[in-house]
């Protein structure tokens, strides 16, 4: 079938719509925001394709895949295999990064074990093999007394091994030594089948110096066995050691031994690989006093401890009382005038028995006990360490240190797997390098022809995973980049490159705006990326506003004419020549030129400015910057130039730090400032008036279902307020917590508000049914009787936003904080849509709403990191008014930002490069978009050039 044809669909907003797109064709679906772009895309044609692929396996196979629910559509023809390509950010696991991710940090364990040479840590000289006799002799020299040789036959491995300690007394082996333990062959030994394991044979027990030819015939026997390993243990200087040997590599200097080469010597994420100290973390995260107690002018009394919230509440506060007077001192006492002694004993105990007697709140002892005090470190440590709660983790890690590993210094792996090296580099050396120099160190590596033919397929894998990387505009980040600090469009195009490298062909690829955080110099190396993949027989269907990526496309599917109740119908298909002549689109229009966003007649200007120097973060080469107040600032640069490096780990920090304000909307992740502590700080002056700083991240606005727009604006507040206003409230005494769907009392119960009920299945996937109580409602039918002008509060939650202003049209409180969510393009969503279906883009404009709700000072600064993403021409436009509205109050806007249509109305514009990664991190220009467009060392200027130049 050449055709893929889709009848009848009607998944969300969908209007009942029919389309035909042809297959092994790069199709762009485009439209404004809400109009059921991505419902077609993915909610349709991917979870179909998903879902037919599912259940073609075996219900053992489902069970670990679990299923995907059928779309509400007639039918669908002529699908393939799906595959979706999204936004989502990659794992935030510290150990994930992305070598792990593109697996290209596999193919350099498996190179490294085959064609390393390892050289000793201490004395860095090559490693060389060690015979029998040689080895007999280094247990001489290091052992005097009765020593016992083992030979390792299974190290970390799970099984039972009942037939192995069977062969092992037939062949006259007597003991063996099972995970550190010591027993007789014929003893019963049990194993758990799930645990690994370490199995040695005992070989011979003796003492080296009386009988040389018996030690070394128990080391031949001991490394046979092994397949060339032995251990030793025994007394030296008193103490118990135990040494390993190997007959294949040992320093002849130091005679440190080396095992075979295995890759997982080479893994941060196994005990065989993994510094010890870290865990293979590369960071140590530890309690701080100076955070634990920041300000040393308080006493105990007033809070100095920052761990404790309230020093008159709970039974620690009374602990801390008891301390103070065994030792001297009173809760009353300034940090500041303790002793070295007392202060020490505070923070890490005394193994003194001191009299603890808490009370209850009426003054009568509920328990009086002698005991050591722990210490506020130590006490902190083991809350950490016991706690459940993700929240409590998250709370007490406010008040730890992040440092580099002191032992590995954040390489993460032992010393001896760093001392392996292909070319004088280490495998976290070549991590450490950009991917575009790790290309070059590949494609210039030279080999024996023995080593070239072990490596030969190995290399070929990493070279074309690099390459791909590189294409796709990646090639400033570094392998050991971890992914929890990608971007949506970097983690998406990463996922793009690992496709490309399987070379499937007849595959359905479903993309989520990968454009997303690529500068305009690199839009056509993705472009190039996705025809690749097009022209390998597959068909990509890709939802995304980019003008160049719509020109480039095959086939264009404009969907609208608006957004929610407005759009889900198919308004203009064709190529882009097609769309751009139909007077119907509105994308169209916009490609025509008949609909532009015009350019500022004026730039403003200002003389108050933030100035931040000496910045030399990340790629940052001491870096100094003024940032003018009161006027729309836009952080330019290609992809990895240092933007984000520039606001949020240099400005933020530090305007944070000065004007002690931090009121972020979302969260900066803790992961972002893992190693801030090791970094110098940068300068900041402020020449201006800034009461507090704001972070207007794309973070979800909550985590559960249950959080959304309405509770998140708070807006769900006074339209709970206004329903315990109505006269049946009031007569039935209901007040406004009536109302929520949290809390006991007005929600149904049976759902507990949640207006489904979760069915756990057992191989196929979790169903949620419509409550049977409340048919979906959320509310008991008590207060579903209450009503405001004929509609309940769950009527309310399911309204969209535009409907909801206009059902709240006489009451501003209300009706005004919606007008806000609809000037920011989100007049679509529903109020009460759970906030875990919303986009990265839609949470960062539902944050910008609740900022521009509130009382504006005119001295707020806020940062924005592409407040673009998934917002279609019209919808940009819309975006620079809001924002423009925040500037007319006096307040200053700095956004970083890729969108042309942004940067030109800038007032302002500071453009780093000259490229990413570590060619860039300079200031290549700063003023208004015109003068950036002279500027002939910046990219971005050459697109602005055009741009200005058509307007």
């Amino acid at each position: 079938m050449k055709d893929i044809i889709i009848k009848g669909a009607r998944e969300h907003n969908l209007k009942n719509i029919s389309l035909t797109l042809p297959r092994n064709n790069l199709i762009v679906v485009t439209g404004v925001s809400g109009s059921g772009k991505s419902t077609i895309a993915f909610d349709t044609i991917y979870a179909e394709g998903q879902r037919r692929y599912v259940e073609s396996l075996s219900a053992y196979a489902r069970q670990f895949l679990g299923l995907m629910n059928k779309p509400d559509v007639d039918s669908i023809e002529g699908l393939s295999p799906a595959i979706a390509i999204q936004q989502k950010t990659t794992s935030k696991n510290p150990r994930s990064t992305v070598g792990t991710v593109t697996e290209i940090y596999d193919y350099l364990r498996l190179l490294y074990a085959r064609i390393g040479i390892p050289y000793c840590p201490e004395h860095n000289i090559r490693i060389e093999s060690q015979s029998p006799e040689k080895i007999a002799e280094k247990i001489e020299e290091e052992f005097s007394e009765t020593v016992t040789i083992l030979s390792p036959i299974v190290r970390q491995k799970k099984g039972t091994y009942q037939k192995l300690f069977k062969d092992l007394n037939s062949e006259g082996f007597a003991r063996i030594r099972v995970n550190g333990e010591i027993y007789r062959t014929d003893d019963e030994i049990t194993l758990e089948r799930y645990k690994k394991h370490d199995i040695e044979i005992v070989i011979d027990r003796l003492t080296p110096k009386d009988d040389h030819s018996r030690l070394v015939e128990a080391c031949e026997r001991a490394l046979e066995r092994s397949g060339g390993l032995l251990i030793v243990t025994g007394t030296k200087n008193n103490e118990e050691i135990e040494k390993i040997y190997s007959s294949n590599l040992a320093c002849p200097i130091c005679g440190i031994s080396f095992e075979e080469l295995q890759p997982r010597m080479f893994s941060f994420n196994s005990p065989f690989g993994a510094c010890e100290y870290c865990s293979g973390l590369g960071i140590k995260m530890e309690f701080d006093a100076d955070l634990i107690i920041p300000d040393k002018n308080k006493c105990i009394a007033d809070g100095a401890v920052a761990l404790y919230r309230n020093f008159l509440d709970g039974y620690r506060s009374q602990h801390l009382a008891a301390v103070a007077n065994h030792f001297g001192f009173t809760v009353l006492t300034p940090i500041k005038d303790l002793s070295k002694e007392q202060l020490d004993i505070l923070m890490y105990g005394s193994p003194e028995k001191i009299h603890f007697k808490v009370s209850n709140g009426s003054g009568d002892t509920e328990w009086s006990q002698n005991k050591p005090w722990e210490g506020l470190i130590p006490q902190s440590i083991r809350l950490y360490n016991e706690t459940k709660s993700e929240y409590r983790r998250k709370e007490l890690e406010k008040f730890m240190k992040v440092s580099l590993c002191p032992k590995c210094g954040g390489k993460r792996l032992k010393d001896k797997a760093l001392a392996v090296k292909i070319e004088d580099k280490s495998i976290i050396d070549l991590t450490d390098l950009s991917i575009s120099k790790a290309e070059e160190f590949f494609n210039n590596l030279k080999l024996t022809d023995k080593e070239y033919e072990i490596a030969k397929q190995v290399i070929k894998e990493i070279k074309s995973r690099l390459k791909f990387l590189n294409d796709v505009g990646l090639g400033y980040l570094t392998l050991s980049r971890r992914s929890g600090t990608l971007s949506g469009g970097e983690a998406q195009r990463i996922r793009l490159a690992t496709q490309i490298g399987s070379n499937l062909t007849g595959v359905l690829y479903v993309l989520d705006e990968p454009s997303i955080g690529l500068h305009q110099r690199d839009n056509q190396k993705l472009i190039e990326t996705l025809h690749k993949l097009r022209n390998l027989d597959n068909t990509l269907v890709v939802v995304e506003h980019d003008e160049d990526t719509i020109l480039n496309a095959d086939y264009v599917v404009d969907m609208g004419p608006g957004a929610g109740v407005h759009g889900g119908d198919v308004v203009a298909v064709g190529t882009p020549m097609e769309i751009s002549k139909n007077k119907d689109s509105l994308t169209g229009k916009y490609l025509s030129g008949e609909l532009k966003i015009e350019i500022p007649k004026n730039r403003r200007k200002s003389d108050k400015f933030l100035k931040l120097s000496n910045c030399r973060q990340n790629n940052l080469k001491d870096v100094s910057v003024e940032i003018p107040t009161g006027v729309f600032n836009v952080i330019t640069g290609v992809s990895g130039s240092g933007k984000s490096t520039l606001i949020y780990e240099n400005l933020y920090p530090a305007l944070k730090e000065k004007i002690k304000s931090d009121e972020s909307v979302g969260e900066l992740d803790f992961e972002d400032q893992l190693y801030e502590n090791t970094k110098e700080k940068c300068n900041l002056e402020i020449n201006s008036e800034i009461d507090k700083v704001v972070v207007i991240d794309q973070s979800p606005i909550g985590r559960t279902p249950r959080s959304n727009p309405a509770t998140y604006t708070k807006v769900f507040d006074k339209i709970r307020q206004v329903f315990a206003e109505t006269k049946e409230a009031k007569i039935k005494g209901y007040g406004p917590g009536r109302f929520s769907f949290n809390v006991k009392g007005g929600r149904c119960e049976n759902c507990q508000g949640d207006g489904v009920i979760k069915i756990e299945m057992n191989f196929l996937p979790d169903v949620f049914v419509e409550c049977e109580e409340c048919k979906g409602a959320r509310y008991n039918h008590e207060t579903l009787e209450v009503k405001y002008k004929g509609k309940s509060i769950s009527d309310v939650l399911n309204m969209s936003v535009e409907e909801a202003r206009e059902h709240f049209k006489n009451i501003p409180q209300i009706s005004n904080k919606l007008k806000t969510l609809c000037d920011v393009g989100l007049g679509y969503i529903k109020l009460g849509q759970s906030s875990t279906t919303l986009s990265g883009g839609e949470a960062q404009r539902i944050k910008l709403t609740r900022e521009l709700s509130k009382r504006a000072t005119g001295n707020t600064i806020y940062l924005l990191d592409e407040p673009t993403t998934g917002l279609h021409f019209h919808d940009v436009k819309k975006l620079i008014d809001v924002l423009n509205s925040l500037v007319e109050k006096g307040n200053t806007v700095v956004v970083i930002e890729h969108n042309l249509d942004v940067i030109k109305c800038a007032d302002h514009i500071i453009d780093l490069g000259p490229e990413g990664g570590e060619f860039g991190g300079e200031i290549i220009a700063t003023g208004t978009p015109e003068e950036i467009a002279k500027c002939k060392l910046s990219h971005t200027g050459k697109f602005l050039k055009n741009i200005l130049s058509k307007n």
